[in-house]
């Protein structure tokens, strides 16, 4: 006799998935395009009804379980479609495990947790409305970073810029109700706020109009300075050998420390005027980061290398990228090159504003990440994914305007990155320092959320001293 068949049973529905969960499993069937640094179309107040807590999917393609989220409320999530680098079945990594992982497309346990920083004024309004009076800005024990397990680094100590640093005081010329105009013993002439937020200061007169004030700094740039050689290398490297946390390098500035030497509307007169001195400036300087770096990565093996240009602005380059191409790229690529060499393929430089007509320059040049992506002037890491695919490394790309904003914008902003994330070689914070209008709960909230984004499970979250009881 046939057996019976058992009855069909109907399938059970999982219960819907709420708050972030719910948003990021939505389709998009909306058919308006897409525009870098603006939400999802679909994006409404309800989404965000609760925190985004939970995980990540892993690599496995299996679902994650249910878990709870930090505040108890039961949470749901559901695979990925879009794989994530982040795997919760991973065994912890090391700090510098973790680095070297994310920066190369390889699964990682969960994100490197790092930020750009706060203005003074920020600090000092969080200590108004919470944060510990002995919690200060800096690095190390007793910062904010550390307060909020931003996750540790290591650098070199290598001497890339003016040695012997200028000797003197700096000279109060004129006080003003709010502000003095100050000499500095380099023959900087500025005036400066003295109450009230401090901003950039404005300046007068800068030291370097000739190839004689040139002279001045170019001594003083001397590779073969006995100072630049006292760093005992091999005893370093082999301290840092078995070091648990990322070692990276300074490699200086190209262009904008010689923007700061000579002015704005100086050096860009000066490209023209006196082209062939701004060439030795850009040459001199590479030689120098070049001996420094010879020196130290011979011995000291390191996972990156990080620069300061600062030549964009809301409309782009101070310079235009014709002329970059043909009087710092070059040397770019010498350091680049050198840094390859030695195995340190994660090389990036801090430049705010619009970067994106140098970006193909830097990426052709070796320079692959670039620092810290301000979204409003157009240097948004999803367009900028976009644009250049794996050619590219990221960090920043937050708008930290954002985060004076509603929870349900600060979740926003984190949505908009959270696929860049996935991929990989991304390390999302604040596009840079938070500004003083940024409430320190806020900031909690922005931290708590940011790391469940990148695969942080609960526990550690709740390690994070403000975070333990944060609702």
């Amino acid at each position: 006799m046939p057996r019976p068949r058992a009855p069909r049973r109907r399938p059970t529905r999982p219960p819907a998935p709420t708050g972030w969960h719910a948003h990021r499993q939505k389709p998009n069937t909306s058919s308006a395009p897409s525009v870098p640094g603006r939400a999802d179309p679909q994006f409404c107040a309800a989404d965000f009804d609760r925190p985004l807590h939970g995980v990540i999917s892993n690599l496995t393609g299996q679902p994650a379980q249910a878990n709870r989220n930090l505040t108890g409320t039961p949470g749901f999530v559901r695979v990925r479609p879009t794989m994530s680098i982040v795997d919760p079945q991973r065994t912890p990594l090391t700090h510098r495990e973790r680095f070297r992982r994310q920066m190369h497309y390889q699964s990682i346990d969960r994100g490197v947790h790092w930020e750009f920083g706060y203005l003074q004024e920020t600090i000092a309004r969080w200590h108004q409305e919470g944060l510990p009076s002995e919690i200060t800005a800096g690095e190390g024990p007793g910062s904010v970073e550390a307060y909020f397990g931003v996750d540790p680094s290591r650098r070199l100590p290598v001497m890339m810029g003016i040695h012997p640093n200028w000797e003197g005081e700096t000279k109060i010329l004129e006080r003003k109700k709010d502000s003095a105009i100050v000499q500095r013993p380099d023959g900087t002439i500025l005036e400066e706020k003295t109450a009230g937020i401090k901003t950039i200061p404005h300046y007068i007169k800068f030291p370097i109009a000739n190839r004689n004030d040139w002279q001045r700094y170019k001594e003083r740039l001397d590779p073969n300075h006995p100072d630049r050689k006292k760093v005992n290398w091999k005893a370093l490297g082999e301290e840092l050998r078995h070091c648990d946390v990322p070692v990276g390098v300074w490699i200086g500035s190209f262009f904008g420390w010689p923007r700061d030497w000579i002015g704005f509307e100086n050096i860009g007169l000066m490209v023209y005027d006196d082209r062939p001195l701004i060439e030795e400036i850009v040459g001199t300087l590479a030689d120098l980061f070049c001996s420094q770096l010879e020196m130290a990565l011979s011995e000291v093996a390191v996972d990156f290398a990080a620069g300061w240009e600062d030549i964009c602005f809301r409309n782009g380059p101070l310079i235009s990228p014709a002329m970059f191409k043909e009087i710092v790229i070059p040397h770019v690529k010498r350091v680049c090159d050198l840094l390859r060499q030695h195995g340190c393929d994660v090389i990036w430089t801090d430049c705010d504003g619009d970067i994106r007509p140098l970006v193909p320059l830097w990426l052709d040049a070796g320079l692959n990440c670039m620092f810290p992506l301000e979204v409003h002037p157009g240097s948004d890491p999803v367009w900028l994914r976009k644009e250049y695919g794996k050619r590219i490394l990221l960090r920043g790309g937050l708008e930290k305007y954002k985060l004076s904003k509603s929870r349900p914008e600060i979740l926003a902003e984190l949505k908009r990155v959270e696929k860049v994330f996935a991929e990989g070689v991304y390390i999302p914070h604040g596009d840079h320092r938070i500004p003083e209008d940024v409430p320190y709960d806020n900031y909690k909230y922005y931290v708590r959320e940011k790391l469940t984004m990148m695969g942080w499970k609960p526990q550690e979250i709740r390690a994070i001293w403000p975070l333990r009881n944060f609702k």
